[in-house]
């Protein structure tokens, strides 16, 4: 989610229902510390707490060192990735990549939790490939190292996004250790949360992509999963205020010539599944100054008719019908 869960989007989420809301990554490289791309990513002025920075890298050392710096700079939480699928990630050695190194892993463990004294948790997926799966035993060296929490996502690095979560291992990591596990991977709807926690028993579920363009999906799980019942989905007006006031944030924090680029794909998802959504994306990435952006995206919203947003239901499936990647 780098490029995406910036300041301004975390914050949205969170007063849309999101419960924790965790930073892009920083690198641990101290040479890049300060860097205006870094600084940004690790920006919680004015944010909602608790704020979590999620530091990346492969050399336990300056991963130890990368903690105690976002500490020091308010961070009240730092997540390990060991998570990300990225192919520049993955060729230096870092994400999911860590998985293939075990030893590597325990090291970078044990550093950052000696390092600070705030909690510090993990994401991971459940291995490397399909035929090198290790979600157990990295989940049991992470609480033995003093991790507080495990965030799985039930794919490996090979996976990428394709095909679906494999939600029995997720169950298997939770029923292996003593630590609150949360379940992340293809949840998009009320129900599929639900059905992820219930057939997990993980203490909180993760949502990524699903809330891109979307944020007001995490009032409506939680919701459902306090009620029972569905809230009806935003009508357009609505939509469209939230979007104008995520934008207004997102170009106060990056200023006139970043914000107006950045911007443009979070637009771009707000407006996918509207009338005439993708015509005036490709419109609208001509643009080149903010307030022509805001001027169109507001003129595109008051055209479309003041109805509510439609979203794809999921169809629940009994555990283990449709996820055929059991093995662990």
């Amino acid at each position: 989610m780098a490029g995406v869960t910036d300041r301004p989007f975390r914050q949205l989420c969170k007063q849309l229902g999101a419960g924790y809301a965790v930073s892009e990554m920083s690198a641990s490289n101290p040479r890049l510390w300060k860097t205006e791309k870094s600084a940004r990513r690790t920006n919680h002025d004015g944010e909602m707490e608790p704020k979590a920075v999620q530091i990346a890298g492969a050399d336990p050392v300056m991963l130890a060192e990368c903690a105690k710096h976002n500490v020091a700079n308010g961070a009240q939480i730092i997540d390990i990735n060991m998570g990300c699928p990225a192919k520049k990630v993955c060729d230096s050695w870092c994400g999911s990549a860590l998985l293939q190194n075990e030893k590597l892993v325990g090291q970078i463990l044990d550093a950052v939790v000696s390092a600070v004294d705030v909690p510090v948790t993990l994401k991971f997926r459940t291995g490397w490939n399909r035929e090198n799966k290790n979600a157990l035993t990295i989940a049991r060296m992470a609480e033995s190292a003093g991790i507080t929490m495990l965030t799985l996502h039930g794919r490996t690095r090979m996976d990428g996004y394709k095909g679906d979560a494999e939600y029995e291992t997720i169950a298997a990591v939770k029923a292996a250790v003593g630590l609150p596990v949360v379940a992340n991977g293809d949840i998009d709807t009320p129900e599929k949360a639900a059905y992820v926690l219930r057939i997990t028993g993980t203490d909180a579920v993760m949502i990524g992509r699903a809330a891109q363009g979307r944020p007001w999906l995490f009032r409506e799980i939680t919701h459902y999963l306090a009620t029972g019942s569905h809230l009806p989905t935003p009508l357009v007006t609505e939509a469209s205020a939230l979007m104008e006031e995520h934008l207004l944030a997102h170009y106060a924090f990056y200023g006139e010539f970043m914000g107006v680029r950045t911007a443009r794909k979070h637009i771009g998802w707000y407006v996918h599944k509207l009338v005439g959504g993708e015509v005036f994306r490709q419109q609208m990435n001509k643009l080149e100054s903010c307030e022509l952006q805001l001027k169109a995206v507001q003129e595109f919203f008051s055209s479309q008719k003041n109805e509510r947003l439609q979203y794809d239901s999921f169809p629940v499936r009994e555990p283990g019908v449709g996820n055929s990647r059991a093995n662990i």
